[in-house]
């Protein structure tokens, strides 16, 4: 039997979260960003920065989840997996346009990141780390949230736009070695009460 679920990040979990990022990154942005760019990631930074991330995270606010699926054995022991991870925390400037004014940052979550290792996608595990971090920023008093995707990046957009999030009309484009890619945001309110639909991811 196999069972999934969505539990607080801890240190230990620190090297997959890691190795899940450059695998995930290289996999669904090959034909976004310059293949040099992918090559160069730098493995000891972001394993330093989930660290800290996880350790001694800015504000109470900021959480990094994973997901996580145990399938079980009648004959053997049970094998625990981490297959995602999403991280999150109260918006600031970096969930910005150029020149945007800070009022959009009021009571407002922004998730930086939800990626599932593509061998275990389509299993609910994305679904189950949105929905997690929804009920966290509802629990924290947020009223709204914002991610921001690539435009040309599919497969979140249309997770994203399943889920119940929606285009909020503003758009920037990161400057990657001279390569401008274009991004835009999506927002998704927290106030009703019932949680936004999750689909399988």
């Amino acid at each position: 039997m196999t069972l999934g679920f969505v539990r607080p990040a801890r240190l230990d979990d620190v090297v997959e979260i890691t190795r899940i990022q450059l695998t995930t990154w290289r996999a669904a942005y090959r034909r976004l960003l310059p293949q040099h760019i992918l090559d160069q990631l730098d493995e000891d930074w972001i394993t330093r920065r989930w660290r800290d991330a996880i350790a001694d995270p800015p504000t109470p606010g900021h959480r990094v989840l994973v997901a996580v699926e145990q399938q079980e054995s009648s004959s053997g022991p049970t094998s625990a997996y981490v297959v995602g991870f999403a991280a999150s925390g109260p918006a600031d400037d970096t969930a910005l346009a150029p020149d945007e004014d800070h009022t959009v940052l009021a009571n407002a979550a922004a998730i930086t990141d939800v990626l599932v290792e593509p061998r275990w996608g389509r299993r609910g595990h994305g679904s189950r780390l949105l929905a997690a971090s929804v009920d966290l920023w509802r629990t924290d008093g947020f009223t709204t949230a914002l991610a921001w995707t690539f435009v040309e990046d599919g497969v979140t957009r249309r997770f994203l736009e399943s889920s119940g999030w929606a285009p909020d009309g503003v758009s920037r484009s990161l400057d990657v070695d001279d390569l401008l890619v274009p991004q835009i945001r999506w927002h998704v309110s927290l106030e009703t009460e019932e949680a936004p639909v999750v689909t399988a991811m």
